[in-house]
């Protein structure tokens, strides 16, 4: 088996997406760093792959970390080995660790979320109008960053001050061109910052979930402080990145669709099928890191040996042709059934699904609403990705706004 390298500065996504489901439903790739893992690219294998009671999170499992190959300076240390939270453990305690968030974001009460969004895009878009209208602006920093930020933070009771601080972190986080001498000083930042979060909840809680995962923790859930900062930071990192990718890639896949975008716009096409078919085609997380095998298992013709790490691709799956036909590899806002797992599959399926799906189904109607004339301001083939191989996002979105709906020009 041929091994694939995924390029850490992912300079072309979609063509690697392409050689990875090339190589069968289960690749063997690098991960930057020079870390051998497996990759599962179909979207059947990774459905029963995301369900197999084999696969677990278990970094002890991991062959690999047994034998000290992966060092604590490794830029993707903090994907691959988190600290204990929910993303991390498996069966009963996995079901602890979840109840609480998964109760927090029901569809339902998610929903009671709406009017507090419409408010913050509202807020976003006023903004963006006051801006200088003969200028490019960046729509990823100024539009598509501040509103999940400020939605999870609210949701998790986190300071507006802390914002900045969070962003530097996280960007350091994620990248895989983090110097490996910084890793271990970024992640000590990050458990400082996280902690002390909590330690200002428990003086002062309020109407958040982190307040009520340490109330759960003092009424007899037994979380402990390890867990409840972990999934703190778990919540706010997905929480955000996320939804930032996915109002940035709807923009971007509107925009360079214009027959679809008019259809939008006219109400032919409606918003709920522009959102789901950018999951699918432009799915804002490229890979997740990692899964470990307990026993050699079946994958289509191959085997994904006892004791390998394994990551799901699922910029590769999203256009699988076997799940979704010839037509896999476009973007297509009307395509049904769109039945993809861009939220993943199984009992590690994403909990904030539902938020992110509400506010970009607030955010992009809105914003093609007040800025119907919007225009990228640079050809799409000029769009760069960020040097994050988990996540499928834009350096930039610059764009041109045109004339504010309602204004004279």
């Amino acid at each position: 088996m041929t091994r694939i390298a995924l390029d850490p500065f992912v300079r072309d996504l979609d063509g690697e997406s392409a050689a990875l489901r090339a190589a069968g439903p289960l690749a063997e790739v690098e991960l930057p760093g020079g870390v051998h893992v497996y990759a599962v690219t179909r979207h059947a294998e990774a459905r029963a792959l995301l369900t197999d009671s084999r696969v677990v999170k278990d970094i002890n499992v991991w062959g690999a970390w047994q034998r000290g190959e992966i060092p604590m300076d490794w830029p993707l240390i903090g994907l691959a080995n988190p600290g204990r939270s929910m993303l991390t453990v498996d069966g009963a305690d996995h079901r602890r660790l979840r109840t609480l968030v998964a109760q927090a974001l029901t569809v339902r009460r998610v929903e009671r979320l709406r009017e507090g969004i419409e408010a913050l895009t509202n807020a976003s878009l006023e903004k963006l109008a006051a801006l200088p209208a003969d200028q490019p602006v960046d729509l990823k920093a100024e539009f598509a960053y501040p509103l999940p930020m400020n939605v999870i933070s609210e949701l998790m009771g986190v300071d507006a001050a802390d914002h900045p601080r969070l962003k530097e972190l996280f960007e350091k986080f994620f990248s895989t061109q983090t110097p490996p001498e910084e890793v271990p000083q970024m992640m000590a930042d990050l458990g400082a910052l996280f902690t002390k979060i909590v330690d200002d909840k428990r003086a002062n809680p309020g109407d958040d979930l982190t307040s009520a995962l340490i109330a759960a923790s003092e009424d007899g859930d037994h979380l402990t402080d390890e867990e409840i900062v972990n999934t703190l930071q778990l919540i706010i990192a997905a929480g955000h990145e996320t939804t930032i990718s996915l109002i940035v890639n709807v923009v971007e896949a509107l925009q360079t669709h214009p027959e679809q975008r008019k259809k939008v716009l006219n109400g032919e096409i409606g918003w709920d099928g522009v959102i789901e078919e950018t999951l699918r085609w432009n799915t804002p997380t490229s890979h997740v890191l990692i899964r470990f095998a307990t026993e050699d298992i079946e994958v289509g013709d191959k085997i994904l040996p006892k004791g390998e790490g394994l990551i799901i691709s699922f910029g590769a799956l999203g256009r699988d042709e076997e799940q979704y036909g010839p037509t896999a590899g476009d973007f297509d806002a009307t395509r049904t059934p769109n039945r993809h797992i861009a939220f993943g599959h199984g009992p590690h399926v994403c909990p904030g699904a539902a938020l992110s799906r509400l506010e970009a189904g607030i955010a992009l109607p809105a914003l093609y609403e007040r800025f119907p004339e919007l225009e990228l301001a640079v050809p799409a083939a000029e769009l760069r990705n960020k040097p994050i191989v988990t996540q499928n996002d834009l350096c930039e979105l610059p764009v041109e706004l045109g004339c504010p709906f309602g204004h004279d020009a």
